[in-house]
């Protein structure tokens, strides 16, 4: 080493008298380059130990010491050779040097194979290169062109447009397969599971709603004696009325009721929902779900530990009662109706019930056609009985045959002359046809009779009485 840091570049042989050639007496060092001829260091070059010496092993046919390069020969230490990039010019392109292969050329295919692609085509199942050639050649082919067109329309027919919501009884359906699993060690009346799926779907429909949802106008909508009426009030001012009428029967199972210490004048539906708005110092918000849902399970959940053994206890409802398992259809169907309400007044779609509940609400609608037709006679609101012919309670009477179309549909015999004979189809006088779902509307005072799409033969008098006291049966 010539140095702390100096990398000692070659073990030369010594020179004469066993010196190293870079101790030679006589001879002056320059530190500008190695030495010429005569005597003199040319340019580029140091000693050994300066600072333009090599840092590897001298080449071995290198000039001996004193003696310049020969003509031709290139420089003991190469120049640095200049980079492309300093000079200025473009670089080439990697095609220009080989580097890249030439794309693949795409694929012929002949008119026949092409032709049988067709079908993968429409169902666009064909790979990149198949579907480009299809298209291209149907540009030129018109037959093909024709059954390309042909079988694109049979795809669409194939294909139903699936809607991104949930369906609507998918929750019923894994219900069902978990209770076939495990039944429940205390199961729900069947008269009660109406009622336990409506508020649910109306809970899962209100779950996701925002302020704006929640003060949307509502317009409530009944029928009274002749003609239709209504009600303006907002999403959450529905739900305070369901509150308010679901506690006529939390009360008649000893429940706490809804109203608190407010006062009603009138234990029916309309006066206590009017009381609980009087009594709310503000409109109704969103926090009347959480009452509301939690009275709904409790009354599901005492119904249910009764073991169904209260289903004839009676539920008033000011001016009429009804037995406890008819109370709970009854407001099964409401909660139904109200949540259709709310679900056009936030532009969105909801389905009728399950066909097996959708039936039970018929059928309880049914049942109180004919107290509801002597009521609307008393009240002179029917047509005249003074030539109608009166029977004995349980004989066979004038009746009307009601059909009932569609899910959860049926067929009922209407006594028309009193509540307490028996509906015969021997005596059948009229025969109406109606729509499940619009004879609930009809039921529910959203329909006016003289609108019902229904069916009629028969008795004109009659199908309008039975029509009328249909929609008759509708409440705020």
């Amino acid at each position: 080493m010539n140095g702390p840091d100096r990398f000692e570049a070659y073990d030369g042989g010594e020179g004469e008298n066993g010196r190293n050639g870079h101790e030679e007496k006589g001879n002056t060092r320059d530190e500008s380059g190695i030495r010429g001829a005569g005597g003199e260091r040319g340019p580029g070059s140091g000693t050994p130990s300066g600072p333009g010496r090599s840092d590897g092993p001298e080449e071995p046919d290198r000039p001996e010491r004193g003696e310049a390069p020969g003509p031709g020969r290139p420089p003991r230490i190469p120049m640095p050779r200049a980079s492309v990039e300093d000079g200025g010019l473009p670089l080439p392109a990697p095609a220009d040097l080989g580097l890249t292969a030439p794309p693949p050329a795409p694929p012929v295919f002949e008119h026949p194979v092409l032709k049988a692609l067709l079908g993968a085509w429409a169902l666009a199942a064909c790979s990149a290169e198949e579907a480009a050639a299809v298209e291209e050649h149907l540009g030129d082919c018109g037959s093909c062109a024709d059954e390309a067109r042909r079988l694109r329309e049979a795809v669409g027919l194939l294909q139903r447009p699936e809607s991104l919501d949930l369906d609507p009884g998918l929750r019923t359906r894994v219900l069902d397969t978990c209770l076939e699993r495990r039944p429940p060690r205390i199961p729900v009346p069947d008269w009660a599971a109406a009622y336990d799926a409506e508020t649910a779907r109306l809970d899962a429909l209100l779950q996701d709603f925002g302020d704006a949802e929640w003060h949307a106008p509502v317009r409530l909508r009944w029928f009274r004696a002749d003609a239709s009426t209504s009600r303006r009030t907002t999403v959450a001012g529905v739900i305070a009325h369901l509150l308010s009428v679901d506690g006529l029967v939390a009360v008649a199972l000893g429940l706490d009721d809804p109203l608190g210490d407010v006062p009603s004048p009138h234990p029916t539906p309309a006066a206590r929902t009017e009381a609980f708005w009087r009594a709310s110092h503000f409109p109704p918000t969103r926090f009347v779900r959480a009452p509301w849902r939690e009275q709904s399970h409790g009354l599901v959940r005492t119904v249910s530990f009764t073991g169904g053994g209260t289903g004839k206890m009676p539920v008033s409802y000011g001016d009429f009662e009804l037995p406890l398992h008819d109370a709970m259809l009854d407001r099964a169907f409401e909660c139904w109706v109200h949540a259709e309400d709310i679900a056009d007044a936030v532009d969105y779609p909801y389905a009728p019930p399950s066909p097996r509940h959708l039936h039970r609400m018929i059928d309880l609608a049914a049942r109180m056609l004919p107290t509801a037709l002597a009521h609307r006679r008393r009240a002179g609101l029917a047509s005249p009985a003074h030539h109608r012919h009166l029977v004995a309670a349980g004989e066979p009477g004038r009746s009307l045959r009601l059909e009932i179309e569609g899910s959860g549909g049926g067929e009922w015999l209407i006594p028309l002359d009193s509540p307490a004979a028996k509906g015969s189809a021997e005596h059948a006088v009229a025969h109406v046809a109606l729509d499940g779902v619009e004879f609930c509307r009809l039921a529910a005072g959203h329909v006016p009779p003289q609108e019902a799409a229904a069916g009629q033969v028969g008795d004109r008098e009659a199908i309008r009485d039975v029509l009328f006291a249909a929609a008759s049966l509708s409440r705020m």
